[in-house]
């Protein structure tokens, strides 16, 4: 069978081309060679993404983000002491995705028509009206009909719609139609702990007045709200205050891993009820419980995609009921490499082995479809600008 088209919507590119200082478009092997004996970050040489592993995987498009945190003096993350540089922080990274476009290693997805010219390019062709999924775990049914990708994809420009990983960089609201400008379409208020619009991972507390100034702003806009990172206050808050579409880049399910980083079943609902997509995690401190960053490792936990993942996977379509809101956002390098990642996955290109699992698992070919790529596409088709 022709391997799938494959969409992740959750990959930190400018973070590690801009401060990992890796080179993506060389291979994984050759990123992991030229970090032989490097010390400096946890995951130096176990990294898993680079262009020309995504175009073997058929990683074709992505949501690819920008990131910067702002801490005052009483912080305890790292991060810019003002808002006004982790906005220039995230200036430089887009300069480097507009360098990959005039390279023409990638493309922007700013609207409707430039995510269908994409997908003709690949060889894809999804349509928005025919959102079926059949109840999560039937039999798995023929393979037949799979959507195969153009010929020639190794030299084909990698898709991405750009996001903001936490609005800290956000230093005036005026920013944010800047943003829109240069082709911001999907925004996550929060990151890792107090945000000055949200509280993210770790924290807790409301959005608040300014965090609600964001929403309504990102509402006029027309920007996706990425509920991933927001602590359970400033999640439901979001929900309540923002009736623009609504998503969960990388997230995973509280049931089977116990931490305020996860998804509860009634959030996972209450995100089904607005047709959210959720995309599964492949950070394995979130896939497994008890796992100790700089202990545990894939080997010693059996952490894998062949369970895990899948379990993850299958959680959601449980509650939803068929295979509709489910989706990839591995999160893959994002701060973290094959230390820290499931243990038959060695980079990207291993996406591929999710249509094994998933039929393993029950899943027919337009469920597998749904999860590899269907499903955010179908978001975006109706999400995105004209």
């Amino acid at each position: 069978m022709t391997s799938p088209f494959i969409v992740d919507a959750h990959l930190d590119l400018s973070m590690n081309a801009m401060e990992w200082n890796r080179d993506l478009t060389q291979s994984v092997d050759s990123i992991r060679e030229r970090e032989s004996g490097m010390n400096d970050k946890p995951d130096r040489g176990n990294g898993t993404v680079a262009f020309p592993d995504m175009r073997r995987g058929k990683v074709g498009l992505c949501v690819a983000t920008q990131i910067a945190r702002y801490v005052d003096r009483n912080h305890f993350l790292p991060g810019w002491h003002s808002q006004e540089q982790a906005w220039a922080q995230t200036q430089g990274q887009l300069a480097w995705y507009k360098a990959m476009e005039a390279r023409g290693e990638m493309r922007s997805i700013k609207n409707k028509s430039e995510l269908e010219a994409h997908l003709s390019l690949w060889g894809v062709s999804v349509d928005p009206a025919a959102a079926t999924g059949s109840t999560a775990g039937a039999k798995p049914g023929s393979t037949a009909g799979a959507n195969p990708v153009a010929t020639g994809e190794d030299r084909l420009p990698i898709g991405y719609v750009l996001s903001l990983e936490g609005a800290d960089s956000i230093y005036d609201l005026s920013c944010l139609e800047t943003a829109f400008a240069y082709g911001l379409r999907a925004l996550g208020p929060a990151h890792y702990g107090p945000g000055v619009y949200a509280f993210g991972t770790d924290s807790i507390g409301p959005m608040g007045q300014k965090g609600r100034a964001l929403l309504n702003e990102m509402e006029r806009l027309g920007i996706i709200l990425d509920a991933t990172h927001l602590c359970d206050e400033s999640f439901w808050e979001a929900l309540e205050h923002f009736h623009g579409p609504v998503w969960a880049s990388h997230h995973n399910v509280r049931a089977l891993v116990p931490h305020n980083r996860q998804l509860s079943h009634e959030m996972i609902r209450a995100l089904i009820h607005r047709g959210a997509v959720i995309g599964t995690a492949f950070d394995a401190w979130m896939l497994i419980p008890g796992w100790q960053r700089g202990i545990s490792t894939p080997q010693s936990t059996g952490v894998s995609m062949h369970q895990h993942i899948a379990d993850h996977i299958d959680a959601i379509c449980q509650l939803a009921g068929n295979s509709l809101h489910s989706g990839i956002g591995s999160d893959l390098d994002g701060a973290f490499g094959t230390e820290q990642s499931p243990g038959d996955l060695d980079t990207i290109v291993d996406l591929q082995k999710l249509p094994d699992i998933l039929s393993g698992r029950g899943y027919n070919q337009g469920d597998i479809d749904n999860i590899l790529y269907k499903n955010w596409i179908r978001f975006l088709q109706k999400n995105l600008p004209e």
